[in-house]
């Protein structure tokens, strides 16, 4: 029994095949480059070189021999998507990819591989997913998973089941507002939490107050580079998203009473530059005695979170 887990970035595209036992057999990565689909064919295609897996009419792969040894047949395919997205009518329109609105991707997943059911539900859910089953979060009743990149998303897991909602969409903390006044977000609305705390939009700030890479490419790794070494505007972009980010937070703790919260994504590389001002945040916000209790980590998992999340849509799993 083997999945095949897709996770859909606003930069990449990512997929592997993963076991019921968390084994990640093969795993490959493309960046989303100017034509999704056309991306996503070719994601889908290696993978189907694997040894084992069965490609579209019925004939095995033939990759390189022995690199991942025989897996057997597809059970499932699993989608982790950038949004929003419509679960129900198998949709997506990530805000970040602006070629897709209103794709419709489990069709196409299901065009490459037909006959396998294909589950789809948020890229950070399926973080937040991966995490309860593989990040050792499993005795989590109440769990948030953030995923800090490109944009701001979130998912939940309560009691061992993602609660995705209606739509698919619960937990999309990236557009929760957080400054009334504050910048127009490409979503439509205003001062929502991605507008101060994804990875550009902090180095936007970072730039119109004055930093500089010191010959480095302006992007969030160097940002975190300089803001690791003190540089004052860097740690300052730093402190608003933390500030943003706590605000989103505990108001999501307000409502769902949250034991954990996870940080992923390439933001979530910076570690402490990222976490301590987070912590200190939340400490300093939290009213009610249940808010001050949240346990904040990186993830474990790394990039490879939200593919375990994906995979788990349609593979049996215990925590």
């Amino acid at each position: 029994m083997t999945a095949l887990a897709i996770d859909i970035g606003g930069t990449k595209f990512a997929a592997a095949l993963v076991r019921p036992d968390g084994t990640v057999a093969r795993r490959a990565e493309l960046p989303v480059g100017p034509d999704p689909e056309a991306t996503l064919v070719s994601l889908v295609r290696h993978i189907r070189e694997v040894p084992g897996v069965r490609d579209t009419d019925g004939a095995t792969g033939a990759g390189a021999a022995g690199e991942a040894g025989d897996l057997g047949d597809l059970t499932g395919v699993g989608i982790g998507s950038a949004g929003p997205l419509d679960a129900v009518a198998g949709t997506v329109s990530p805000v970040n990819i602006p070629a897709w609105r209103d794709f419709p991707l489990v069709g196409a997943v299901s065009e490459l591989l037909p006959g396998l059911p294909v589950a789809l539900a948020g890229d950070a859910q399926c973080m937040a997913l991966g995490e309860w089953w593989r990040g050792g979060h499993s005795c989590s009743r109440a769990l948030l998973g953030i995923v800090v990149s490109t944009g701001v998303g979130g998912g939940l897991v309560l009691d061992g089941v993602p609660y995705v909602g209606p739509t698919g969409n619960a937990g999309h903390i990236g557009h929760i507002a957080v400054d009334s006044d504050g910048r127009l977000c490409p979503c439509g609305a205003t001062g929502c939490l991605e507008t101060i705390a994804s990875g550009p939009s902090m180095v936007r700030w970072a730039l119109e107050n004055g930093w500089s890479a010191s010959g480095a490419h302006p992007d969030a790794r160097a940002l975190s580079a300089d803001a690791a070494r003190g540089v004052p505007v860097a740690r300052q972009a730093f402190q608003r998203a933390a500030d943003a980010l706590a605000v989103a937070i505990l108001t999501t703790a307000a409502l769902f009473d949250l034991d954990d919260v996870v940080i992923g994504g390439g933001v979530s590389g910076a570690g402490e530059t990222l976490l301590a001002p987070l912590r200190q945040a939340v400490a300093k916000r939290a009213g009610l005695g249940f808010l001050r209790g949240l346990n904040i980590e990186r993830t474990s998992l790394e990039r490879d979170a939200g593919l375990y999340g994906a995979a788990a849509l349609v593979l049996p799993v215990a925590g």
